[in-house]
């Protein structure tokens, strides 16, 4: 497949699946979301591991405003369709395989959502995670149901309006990632070696039994998907978005 703002590499039962989109600062946009579900088509009843990845410097960094700033500029008026999205992370936290995120350089707003919606996170000891929402009169609506089951209410209530940087360590203390280390490399291989000997069919079994566990995820997705489209409807915060990108001053400021 020739994919536009993905890299695959196949391992045996292991799918690499690295978000690549180094011009935009690996920001999430409707083509990445959709090659992401076809690589999931493609490949997600045959493999046991799938291993998230994203540039060196950073992993994601959220949703991509110079693609809002241009569609709005333009004149065009784009519905966001945030279901797609939240689709795409259930099937990261239910699908029948194990998704690791392996997690270098920054994380920030969208960018959470596939770390929580993860079932193993890793992270360079560099590694930083952020939700800057709020600063922009949004909040990640999408992203808290995965994350409150990750790490829990308060500390996700605390990331989400206090909206600054957290570290690799702080984010491992709080229960985002489960282990972090200089080589983030050398991690990731020695959790590839205790997880290659699982089958297919205890991997199988046990997803559908840890998401019979845990119902919100679907339960709040309606919810979610309804509250993302009415923040970014709103003029004024589109407005806020517009000004950022074409400034780079806070709505604040």
């Amino acid at each position: 497949m020739d994919y536009q703002t993905v890299k695959v590499r196949m391992e045996q039962t292991v799918c690499h699946l690295q978000l690549y989109r180094p011009k935009e600062n690996n920001t999430i946009n409707d083509q990445m979301i959709e090659e992401c579900h076809q690589v999931l088509d493609r490949y997600g009843e045959s493999i046991n591991l799938l291993v998230l990845e994203g540039l060196p410097d950073v992993f994601c960094l959220g949703a991509d405003f110079q693609e809002m700033h241009d569609i709005m500029a333009s004149g065009q008026v784009r519905e966001r369709n945030p279901e797609r999205l939240y689709d795409l992370w259930l099937r990261l936290a239910t699908g029948p395989f194990i998704t690791i995120s392996h997690v270098r350089g920054r994380v920030n707003a969208g960018g959470m959502g596939f770390v929580a919606a993860s079932d193993i996170v890793l992270a360079e000891r560099s590694a930083q995670f952020s939700l800057s929402e709020l600063l922009f009169g949004v909040f990640p609506a999408a992203v808290l149901p995965f994350l409150i089951r990750r790490m829990g209410v308060a500390k996700a209530n605390y990331m989400t309006v206090m909206t600054k940087t957290i570290s690799a360590e702080q984010a491992d203390e709080w229960g985002l990632v489960d282990a972090c280390e200089d080589n983030s490399q050398s991690l990731l291989r020695k959790h590839l070696l205790r997880l290659k000997p699982l089958t297919k069919r205890a991997i199988v079994r046990y997803k559908q039994y840890i998401h019979q566990l845990y119902p919100p995820l679907e339960e709040a997705k309606s919810l979610a998907v309804e509250a993302n489209k009415a923040m970014f409807s709103d003029p004024q915060n589109l407005s806020g978005i517009y000004r950022y990108i074409e400034t780079g001053k806070f709505p604040w400021e």
